[in-house]
Parts: structure tokens; C-alpha cells; sequence
């Protein structure tokens, strides 16, 4: 049976997560690492990346670069910026990072879809593009023509 106090501690370092992972949402643009992340939910690091993996199901660097690539993607579907200024703009300081991630995300480098997006999403509305375009963290919720039949 679990104590009154580890419950409450549990339920605090989950607000405190939840905090962290909107921290990421909102200034996924900023140059955040997983020590500024912990300093401000004042954990340290190592505690901050165990029990946000146990929460979320990944890393906070991990949530971060998703949240990035995410970004990344709409602005590359608009078209009117480089590569280099999406990787730029989404807060990311190294181009090899960025798109070594994002083929990683996304299955395709980000200049392969930008060229591909424009064609696949012309007159779809933003907020449905967004939903069908969203990476798939590690590929786990790809479905096959087999699973289908």
C-alpha cells in the first residue's frame, strides 16, 4: 500500500513534468536543454529524464525534438523558407542535427519533403494536413497492407 506522502510526491512531480512538457510546447524555438529543462522544475537531471520517460514514453530531448520537427514540417509545407532557415527557426543550431532527426522522424530529408509536401497537401485545409502529416515517434503506429486485410 502506498503512503499518503509518496502519493503526494508523485502527484507534485507530475505537475511538475506537466509543467516541463508544456515549457517545451510553448519555447520549442528556444535554445532548451535537458538541464534548463530540470533546473526549472528544480529536479535534477537524471530525475527529470527518468520520470519524464516513465510519464510521456520518451526523453525530454526527445519531446523536444518532436515538438521541433512538427514545426519544421508545417513550416516546410508553406514553402517559402530554406531548410536552413526552418532549422533555424525551430531552434535548432545544427543543420546535420536537424535533418539527420527529421529523416528520422519522418521517413524522408526535409528538403525531399518539402518538394513532396506541397504536391500531397494542395488544397487540404492546414488543420487537417497537420494531423496527416504528424511524425510517428520511432514508427510504432505504422500500418501495413497486411494488417488491413
Amino acid at each position: 500500500m502506498t503512503s499518503k506522502p509518496d502519493a503526494t510526491q508523485r502527484l507534485s512531480d507530475l505537475a511538475r513534468l506537466r509543467r516541463v512538457r508544456d515549457r517545451i510546447d510553448r519555447e520549442y524555438a528556444s535554445p532548451l536543454d535537458v538541464e534548463a529543462l530540470a533546473r526549472g522544475a528544480h529536479m535534477s537531471s537524471g530525475h527529470l529524464s527518468r520520470e519524464f520517460r516513465l510519464a510521456y514514453g520518451e526523453s525530454p530531448y526527445s519531446y523536444l525534438m518532436t515538438r521541433r520537427i512538427e514545426r519544421a514540417m508545417a513550416l516546410l509545407r508553406r514553402g517559402d523558407l530554406s531548410v536552413t532557415e526552418v532549422c533555424f527557426a525551430v531552434g535548432c543550431s545544427s543543420l546535420g542535427t536537424f535533418s539527420t532527426r527529421f529523416t528520422e522522424l519522418v521517413g524522408v530529408p526535409p528538403s525531399v519533403y518539402r518538394r513532396q509536401s506541397a504536391q500531397a497537401t494542395a488544397g487540404m485545409p492546414s488543420c487537417l494536413a497537420k494531423q496527416v502529416t504528424r511524425p510517428i515517434r520511432n514508427r510504432e503506429a505504422q500500418v501495413t497492407r497486411s494488417q488491413l486485410a
